[in-house]
């Protein structure tokens, strides 16, 4: 028969065995909890915007059924734009890297005013040439908030324009210019983008 000092040695092992996936599940929910709540209070609040003056009525006219039917739709709206975002854009375990964040907005704000006068110059100057067409980008963010966030910031670039993926899974640009160091660009534009987004996924290429 086992003693009692090992039954006790048992029952905490046995214990500490049963928190671990505890321990792990929380570490998964909490995040994603964070996110949907923060996503949600964003949705909300732009519901509220768009229906400001027509709940503002209701509540001056003191028709509290159509009050009550609103915040309902903007509650069901709300939910539904959170699964939505949640499903397309999931939360990544990431860290803002507020110096590397100023570095982009600089080099994005630089590359903007460059970019934005070589295409003026090139729209009233026919005689300098121009090769449009499609290149693709072999990115090594994973699906999710830092793609999207590169997709967005490089769709703001003259000059570049993200139209979709290949089956590749790679991210395929419309360029004014094909002759012009458009690759080299990207991959510097991406690598800003994960300084920022320090401690999240990043697949080789």
């Amino acid at each position: 028969m086992q003693s009692d000092a090992e039954n006790a040695t048992a029952e905490r092992h046995g214990a500490v065995q049963g928190s671990r996936p505890m321990a792990s599940l929380k570490a998964v929910a909490m995040p994603l909890i964070r996110t949907a709540f923060a996503r949600g209070v964003g949705f909300l609040g732009f519901w509220l915007l768009l229906a400001g003056p027509g709940l503002g009525e209701a509540t001056a006219t003191g028709v509290t059924t159509d009050l009550a039917a609103g915040l309902a739709v903007g509650l069901l709206a709300t939910l539904a734009a959170t699964w939505v975002s949640l499903r397309l854009l999931p939360p990544a375990p990431a860290r803002l890297r507020l110096a590397a964040l100023a570095r982009l907005a600089r080099h994005f704000l630089w590359q903007s005013i460059v970019a934005g006068f070589d295409v003026a110059r090139r729209a009233f100057n026919p005689r300098l040439p121009l090769k449009p067409g499609d290149l693709a980008f072999p990115t090594r963010l994973p699906p999710g908030t830092g793609r999207a966030a590169f997709g967005a910031i490089t769709s703001l670039m003259p000059g570049t324009l993200p139209v979709g993926t290949d089956d590749h899974d790679r991210l395929v640009y419309h360029c004014l210019d094909l002759d012009q160091p458009v690759l080299a660009g990207l991959a510097r534009d991406e690598a800003l983008v994960m300084r920022v987004r320090h401690g999240g996924g990043v697949r080789d290429a």
